[in-house]
């Protein structure tokens, strides 16, 4: 699995103190991406499932998890990984929001059975390309485009109410490679 970090707490993509999962790789380079950087595996991000799960049950050692955030790069581009690793995710909490740049329709297309895995066992789907021309400061959202898909109803309600109750924001977390900025940010950032 191809991850470039994993954050705690992650505050401002989705209710409560979240892990944030990055994953690298994406072959969409959307113009106006917020993480281009993210666009290109990299040898050094390898992990096993083991290690990204090492790290989220030293988190939930000290600290309550109340979702999970998958984006990238491109998630649904390690559909076999992520079908591995939600499982263990799902000890800890059944709210993951997993964002992607290919519309449900798109995934449902695929028949493949690993992203079939992904989209029954996720809370939320955030789909569609970004569009720099269509970001209008949409909560959770990077553009107008991208739709929000409640996949587990028993999130619905909640969520709901998360989005009624919210707007964008930004939060900055210091790492050993500087600050980086998390959050759904306005266009031309």
């Amino acid at each position: 699995m191809n991850v470039a970090r994993i954050l705690y707490p992650v505050e401002v993509l989705g209710p409560g103190k979240r892990i944030g999962i990055w994953l690298c790789g994406c072959n969409r380079e959307c113009k106006g991406c917020s993480n281009p950087e993210l666009w290109k595996k990299r040898p050094e991000y390898e992990v096993s499932i083991n290690e990204v799960m090492d790290l989220v049950d030293r988190v939930a050692a000290d600290y309550e998890i109340d979702g999970f955030t998958i984006s990238g790069g491109e998630p649904m581009d390690q559909a076999s990984e992520l079908e591995e690793l939600l499982p263990n995710l799902r000890k800890y909490s059944e709210d993951i929001l997993v964002y992607s740049g290919y519309q449900l329709e798109q995934l449902h297309d695929r028949n493949d059975k690993s992203t079939d895995y992904v989209l029954n066992n996720i809370a939320v789907l955030i789909d569609g390309e970004y569009r720099e021309e269509e970001n209008n400061d949409v909560f959770l959202r990077g553009s107008e485009n991208q739709r929000i898909h409640i996949m587990d109803q028993n999130f619905a309600s909640l969520y709901n109410t998360y989005i009624a109750a919210n707007h964008n924001q930004i939060q900055n977390f210091t790492t050993s490679d500087g600050v980086v900025s998390v959050g759904i940010h306005k266009r031309g950032f």
